[in-house]
């Protein structure tokens, strides 16, 4: 990866005491639907680097899918920051979580990915877009500022160009060549939904997604990158009756 931000810094000291973890099957907390509608459907949570899969639960996020009888089950795995740095979690996403859910006969999957698991779910739309019926990221980080920036400076991702790189070399230059790419039509744009406070940090590069996505898939509200208006983010989307 490239330069290591400040907001990294301890996910990237877990990875590194943690790494051997980077390959191994990801745990997970399951929550059966109690829904009356025999649908057979699945929400993947992705935490962000400085929460827990545990958070999913204790926040609410299963309650209130819960309380609105929507005929879904709930999968929250711990993928933390060691399987971004070992480049992982997609594997790790697909052999233990995606596979077997679509042989189990699942109709829908949704991935819902916080900060970072923003990211992983992007990252996974992007390699296996065939398996995903819809994502939302709430508050998601994107990239670091220099990335950021440049496009920004450049107008916007539909007037940036890439230029030539080394894909495995460089994940953000990778990542945000997709995104034009599905804006310009060379690739399948997915069905993506974006929420994110008006005052988080990450704004610059939400505000480059927005300008790719219908207006009615982006959720935004005053607030900061923190636990509150994460959950906020999710009640909204959920009050718009997406699923």
């Amino acid at each position: 990866m490239n330069r290591i931000g400040p907001i990294m810094v301890s996910g990237l000291i877990l990875s590194l005491l943690l790494g051997c973890f980077g390959n191994t099957p990801l745990k997970t907390l399951n929550y059966p639907s109690q829904s009356d509608i025999k649908h057979k459907n699945l929400i993947i949570f992705l935490r962000g680097l400085g929460g827990n899969h545990r958070d999913f639960i204790r926040e609410g996020f299963v309650d209130s899918v819960r309380q609105r009888n929507l005929p879904f089950d709930m999968t929250a795995p711990d993928a933390h920051f060691g399987y971004y740095f070992a480049q992982t979690i997609t594997n790790r996403l697909s052999i233990d979580i995606i596979d077997p859910a679509n042989v189990d006969g699942y109709e829908k999957i949704w991935l819902v990915g916080v900060s970072i698991g923003g990211l992983g779910s992007l990252m996974y739309a992007r390699e296996h877009p065939e398996d995903v019926d819809g994502i939302y990221v709430i508050s998601p980080f994107l990239g670091y500022e220099d990335i950021i920036d440049e496009i920004t400076d450049a107008g916007g991702v539909q007037q940036w160009q890439p230029g030539e790189y080394d894909p495995n070399e460089d994940w953000q230059r990778m990542f945000w060549h997709w995104l034009k790419q599905c804006s310009e039509g060379q690739q399948p744009m997915p069905n993506l939904y974006l929420g994110f406070g008006s005052q988080d940090r990450f704004h610059p590069a939400h505000q480059l997604l927005s300008d790719l996505l219908p207006t009615d898939h982006i959720f935004t509200i005053d607030g900061e990158h923190d636990k509150k208006t994460i959950k906020n983010l999710w009640l909204l989307f959920l009050e718009h009756d997406v699923l």
